[in-house]
């Protein structure tokens, strides 16, 4: 099984080839992801991570496309991005996403318009996320005490997505994360 970890930074994954622009972090890879095709062939990898980069690139549709291309038939996509209620708060960030993205990959729905199809397999909200970095930057105290609201939030988040992205985040802040698990179609 082929695996690709993009935007690998310091976290880079064990089986996986990942690829990050910066030399220095010794990545498998060195390459700008704004740069278009990307070092691969057509069909190349069974499973395609992108944990935190999308919203660091200037056309995440594009970006899109071209893991679609270089995914093979049913191949797997996980994404991990901010949520747009706390997007902005990282100052290199251009975008946050929401529970919408899928749908522009969906034939099916009215707004779909990137011509490449992948089905959404899962969609999670996450309020307190990237729990490796905090786990290392807070308290013991105040990191499991987060754990556990941000898993009793997460639960009733998830069991009503639309409405907690749309509504209920603007009522009692927002969620740190959303991920996807996409399949190509």
């Amino acid at each position: 099984m082929k695996k690709l970890n993009l935007g690998s930074g310091e976290f880079k994954k064990k089986g996986y080839i990942n690829i990050d622009i910066n030399k220095d972090l010794n990545p498998d890879i060195v390459y700008n992801l704004e740069t278009f095709p990307y070092p691969f062939k057509k069909n190349s990898f069974d499973i395609v991570e992108a944990d935190h980069i999308l919203e660091h690139l200037s056309d995440p549709f594009q970006v899109m496309k071209e893991l679609h291309r270089i995914l093979k038939k049913d191949g797997i996509l996980i994404i991990r991005v901010p949520h747009f209620s706390r997007a902005l708060t990282h100052p290199q960030h251009k975008r946050g996403f929401d529970v919408s993205f899928p749908l522009y990959f969906d034939n099916d729905y009215f707004g779909s318009y990137t011509g490449i199809q992948f089905k959404c397999e899962k969609m999670r909200l996450h309020w307190f996320a990237q729990k490796y970095l905090m786990k290392k930057h807070l308290p013991k105290i105040t990191y499991y005490s987060l754990s556990i609201i941000g898993t009793v939030i997460d639960f009733f988040a998830n069991a009503f997505p639309m409405f907690c992205s749309r509504i209920w985040c603007f009522w009692v802040g927002g969620f740190y994360e959303i991920t996807y698990k996409l399949k190509k179609l």
